[in-house]
C-alpha cells in the first residue's frame, strides 16, 4: 500500500531566503536547516518500502524525524528538536495518495531500548512475585487452619490449593499476567511486531540495532509480508544488508553526491561485506557445514 508518494525538503535557495529573514544571529545551531539541502535530496519518491542508506552524518535520521513531524506521526522517545523545527517544516511538502493509513508512527532505536528495559522490569517483578509464591506455598502446605468467618475463605482456598498441587503448579496457576523472559534480540524483535499494525505508515530508524543477523533476516521477511499482505508502507533508515535486500525496496544512497537511487548490490557497505566473505571463502567452506 502507498500512503505517502513523495516528500520534498526545502531547496538551498529557500534555506538561504530563510536565513536572510532571521534578524538574530546568536544561535549555535539552525538544525535541521543546513543538513538536508543537498543535490538529489530535494524530493524523495516512495514505494511501499523505501530505504534511506548512508553513514553517520548523512542526514537519514534527520530526514525521518522531519517527515514524522510533518505527517503528525506518533512517537514515544524524545529526539533532537530545535526551535527552528517549525520554520523548517513550513518549507517542506508531503504528497499523499488519498489513501488514509490507520496509523502513522515512527519507531527509533530509543523506543526499542525503552521497550526492552520495560520488559526487563516486568520480568524482574515477576521473579520477585514467583519467590513470594514459593514461600507462600510452603507456608500454606504446612498450615493448620480453621475457618472462622467468610473473611477467611480466600485463605482457605489457598491452603487447599497448596495441599492438592505441586509447588511448581501452584506457582504457575497463581502467577497471573505472566510475561515470558526474552533475550535482548527477542525483545527488540517483539517491539516491532507489537507496535506495527495493519494498514499503517511506519518510519523505522535503524531497526537492526539490538538484533542478531538471524533476527535481522527474520525482521526483513516480516516487513516484506506486512507490505504484501497487510497494507503497510515503510520508510526505513538502515545499514543492514538483510533489510537492504528486501524485495522491491527503493533505496536512496545518501552517501552519494548527488543523492540518488541505487541497487542494494552497489552500495558501499554491501561491497565491503562481499569482499570480506570472498577473502574468507576457503575458511567458510560449503554452505550448511
Amino acid at each position: 500500500m502507498l500512503y505517502l508518494s513523495e516528500f520534498s525538503f526545502p531547496e538551498r535557495e529557500k534555506e538561504s531566503s530563510f536565513f536572510l529573514s532571521v534578524k538574530r544571529t546568536c544561535y549555535d545551531s539552525y538544525y535541521p536547516f543546513q543538513v538536508l539541502c543537498r543535490p538529489g535530496l530535494e524530493t524523495l519518491r516512495f514505494e511501499p518500502m523505501t530505504i534511506l542508506y548512508g553513514g553517520n552524518g548523512s542526514g537519514k535520521t534527520t530526514a525521518l524525524n522531519v517527515m514524522a513531524e510533518a505527517l503528525g506521526a506518533k512517537r514515544e522517545a524524545p529526539y533532537n528538536r530545535s526551535s527552528f523545527f517549525p520554520d523548517y517544516l513550513e518549507l517542506c511538502r508531503a504528497q499523499l495518495t488519498g489513501e488514509t493509513p490507520e496509523e502513522i508512527r515512527i519507531i527509533t532505536s530509543e523506543d526499542v531500548f525503552d521497550f526492552m528495559l520495560s520488559l526487563r522490569r516486568i520480568n524482574e517483578g515477576i521473579d520477585e512475585k514467583r519467590e513470594e509464591l514459593f514461600d507462600e506455598y510452603l507456608i500454606n502446605k504446612r498450615a493448620r487452619f480453621q475457618l472462622q468467618s467468610m473473611e477467611d475463605y480466600d485463605q482457605l482456598k489457598k491452603i487447599v490449593s497448596a495441599r492438592r498441587r505441586t509447588q511448581s503448579r501452584y506457582v504457575r496457576e497463581n502467577l497471573m499476567d505472566k510475561v515470558r523472559e526474552h533475550s535482548n534480540g527477542e525483545s527488540a524483535f517483539r517491539c516491532f511486531t507489537e507496535r506495527i499494525r495493519e494498514n499503517g505508515l511506519y518510519l523505522l530508524d535503524e531497526p537492526e540495532n539490538s538484533l542478531s543477523a538471524a533476527r535481522q533476516r527474520e525482521l526483513a521477511h516480516w516487513l516484506e509480508d506486512s507490505v504484501r499482505f497487510f497494507g503497510c508502507q515503510f520508510i526505513i533508515a538502515t545499514h543492514s544488508p538483510f533489510l537492504l535486500a528486501a524485495r522491491d525496496a527503493r533505496i536512496y544512497d545518501l552517501d552519494r553526491e548527488p543523492v540518488e537511487e541505487c541497487p542494494w548490490t552497489e552500495l558501499e557497505a554491501i561491497r565491503v561485506y562481499r569482499d570480506f566473505f570472498a577473502e574468507h571463502e576457503k575458511d567458510l567452506g560449503r554452505p550448511g557445514k
